[in-house]
């Protein structure tokens, strides 16, 4: 021993990298005791209500008051920007605050007759969620306000139809209680599918969901406090930041968000870090795969098709168009992202089918029918399937699927749902025969998974998309004779309720799961909620419609900008496929086909190789939105790839706290900035890039 003592002491490098590893092997046992800590054996002890005692009237009291609080934001965004932030994290932690203060005074007085727990805080959210998200899916800003009689008079074609129908309260709501409440049936029988075979991530939903649980660990938790810990550094990081960039944002591409960090012609395509730290935080949650498709599709969009195609102006569509009309090359961003995403959408909806209805031919002992169907390797090609439980997702996975929601239920409220509707809908716009709304309602739970699917992979509700093609559809089919604006419009209306409020549904099912929230308490939560957003939303845009001059009018306090452009959706849609820019329709038939040919490709390789291969539906989000935020995405994707080659456990177990901290500090930053907006307040200073030659002309025009 003392020579071999001796002999390591002559050697200082051995010593120093003897040492090291010494330190290294004991960082990675500590990171692996942390992982190895269950996040849901910290609530063991803990009993988890009935999904009754998950549905308190205090509950849905602090709902109502959030809900109009919310809801209030919502429509000042939509009638002025149109661009919705996920507002679940903040949501979930100002019910917290309320429920919490609220027990406070009845345990004080002797009246606290049940504690709060994080399954109430998560019906709580999801109620006031389904609430505000009826100001957005009720086309205040879009849609509703371009059936009125002053859009159709401003719109750039004022001239060629008059056809309007004018904002009443009345018939708002009627029409919202007809169609709301049909998306929370339509991919209920799927939830499973969706949550558990699937994986899908919804960030907004697991941030919120990790911040719940948080709040409500149990005193004691150690490692649990730690990530606390690292969610309020963070948190707090991410809501100051927010705080520090309201101060430069004071005009129109104004800002950190303007910020041209690869140049000013880089920037012109939307190619720029736009340092926001909820994407970022997005990134470090979601796959890598998914980020780098985004990034893809946005380097094969904007990189090159969109800038190849407008070198085709005054050839493929009329140069004198700006770029965001629909005849030029806005209108391939739209056709061409929507066929991507439809491709993508119809293969994964089948393929899921498929497996369903192969799993009920080893059921039923049918095996001879397998031959029938077509073999898929690997229909869950994000995540392994034979990869074993932990104890959180067991633990989890027996909650969710405790209280089942039976399918006689479901499929009896969808077809009562759609029954109701195809009766009433006629009445509130006459020119929507029952028969497109029968064709709306068979296509859209493809839609519905389709925009379900695409936000658990990239956070993306994308239901104004489904919408547009609404439009163009319904419009199509019925044309001008036939008063195609409105029934286009109508269509679009139909079809955006059905879609957001299956995507929103399925978020909040995340955030359940993983609260251990009973499924069955939250649709009960998302039914109230929807309920009370059918009254709220038209109740306080009406307000706003009447208390402000000129909503809806460029250049107003509440200009809605997007009403305009659904308008012309809409009269395209009545002109015909014909009215396209050239080459727009073929060349969205081939993204449709090349999402298919991608997704066989990924399936009929092996899994090394096929989790190399990009995801079509995460490809085509950038092709109509640029790919700003693909590159904050990619820069958290990368963050958690460094950090999970220098200590992997301790990402691991650090990961989501992080990417919690960033999406809800920002998160809870857009309440008090949308505050400031209502209130009138401005930002002191606006942050600009020019170029030098129109600097340079600017210095001269102020010195003359």
């Amino acid at each position: 021993m003392e020579q071999e003592t001796e002999e390591w002491s002559l050697d200082g490098e051995c010593i120093s990298d003897h040492a090291k590893a010494d330190d290294n092997k004991k960082e990675e046992k500590q990171g692996e005791e942390e992982k190895e800590i269950s996040e849901e054996k910290t609530f063991e002890s803990e009993e988890v209500p009935s999904w009754r005692e998950q549905l308190t009237m205090r509950g849905f009291v602090v709902s109502l008051v959030l809900s109009v609080l919310y809801t209030f934001v919502v429509m000042k965004l939509n009638l002025t920007n149109g661009i919705i932030p996920s507002l679940n994290p903040s949501a979930g932690l100002l019910s917290f605050f309320f429920v919490s203060v609220w027990t406070k005074f009845a345990e004080a007085s002797g009246l606290l007759k049940q504690p709060f727990t994080r399954q109430e805080n998560t019906v709580i959210l999801t109620c006031v969620v389904a609430s505000s998200g009826i100001a957005f899916s009720g086309g205040f800003g879009s849609y509703l306000l371009a059936m009125s009689e002053d859009n159709a008079k401003q719109s750039e074609n004022a001239g060629a139809n008059q056809e309007y129908k004018n904002p009443a309260i009345a018939w708002m709501i009627g029409f919202l209680f007809v169609v709301s409440f049909r998306g929370l049936f339509t991919l209920l029988l799927l939830r499973k599918t969706m949550i558990i075979d699937l994986k899908l991530t919804y960030p907004s939903g697991t941030a919120t969901a990790f911040l719940i649980n948080s709040l409500h660990t149990p005193q004691g938790a150690k490692f649990e406090k730690k990530q606390i810990r690292v969610l309020r550094k963070f948190f707090s990081f991410s809501f100051f930041w927010g705080f520090f960039q309201w101060f430069f944002a004071a005009g129109d591409n104004c800002g950190f968000e303007s910020f041209p960090t690869f140049g000013l012609k880089a920037y012109k395509f939307r190619f720029y870090f736009d340092f926001s730290a909820t994407y970022v935080g997005v990134g470090l949650i979601s796959p890598h795969i998914v980020n780098i498709s985004l990034l893809l599709g946005g380097i094969l969009s904007w990189g090159l098709m969109w800038p190849l195609i407008e070198t085709r102006k005054g050839n493929w569509y009329p140069a004198e168009l700006p770029s965001n009309n629909i005849h030029s090359l806005q209108g391939y961003k739209i056709f061409i992202s929507m066929s991507m995403i439809l491709g993508d959408a119809l293969y994964t909806f089948f393929k899921v089918l498929g497996q369903t209805l192969l799993g009920l031919c080893y059921q039923f002992g049918h095996k001879y029918l397998r031959a029938v169907l077509i073999p898929i390797k690997n229909p869950l090609h994000l995540i392994p399937q034979s990869s074993p439980l932990s104890y959180d997702e067991w633990r989890r996975t027996q909650f969710f699927l405790k209280d089942p929601i039976p399918t006689s239920f479901t499929l009896g409220g969808y077809i009562a749902i759609a029954a109701i509707s195809t009766a009433t809908l006629p009445h509130i716009f006459p020119q929507l025969k029952w028969y497109y709304i029968m064709v709306i309602y068979t296509f859209s739970p493809v839609m519905a998974f389709a925009n379900s699917y695409g936000c658990g992979l990239t956070d993306w509700s994308l239901a104004s998309i489904y919408g547009k093609l609404a439009i163009f559809a319904i419009g199509a089919w019925a044309g001008a004779a036939h008063n195609g604006v409105i029934t286009g419009l109508a269509a679009c209306g139909v079809m955006m309720n059905i879609v957001s409020t299956a995507s929103d549904l399925m978020q909040d099912l995340k955030t359940g799961y993983l609260t251990l929230t009973s499924p069955l308490s939250l649709f009960v939560s998302q039914m109230i909620g929807t309920a009370m957003g059918c009254v709220i939303s038209p109740c306080v845009f009406w307000l706003l419609y009447r208390a402000f001059d000129g909503v809806g009018h460029s250049g107003s306090e509440y200009p809605a900008p997007y009403a305009y452009v659904y308008r012309d959706m809409a009269m395209l849609g009545v002109e015909g496929i014909s009215n396209l820019p050239k080459n727009c329709f073929l060349l969205s038939c081939v993204f449709f086909s090349a999402a298919i040919l991608i997704n066989l490709i990924k399936d009929t390789v092996d899994k090394k190789r096929a989790q190399f291969i990009p995801i079509p539906m995460a490809m085509a989000i950038p092709f109509y939105l640029g790919p700003f935020f693909t590159i904050d995405m990619c820069v958290g994707s990368l963050i958690m790839f460094a950090w999970g080659r220098r200590n992997k456990a301790q990402a691991d177990a650090f990961g989501t706290a992080v990417a919690s901290g960033l999406i809800c500090g920002e998160g809870i930053w857009t309440l008090p900035s949308s505050i400031l907006a209502l209130s009138g307040a401005k930002q002191p200073i606006c942050m600009k890039f020019l170029s030098w030659a129109t600097n340079a002309n600017i210095d001269k025009f102020l010195e003359s």
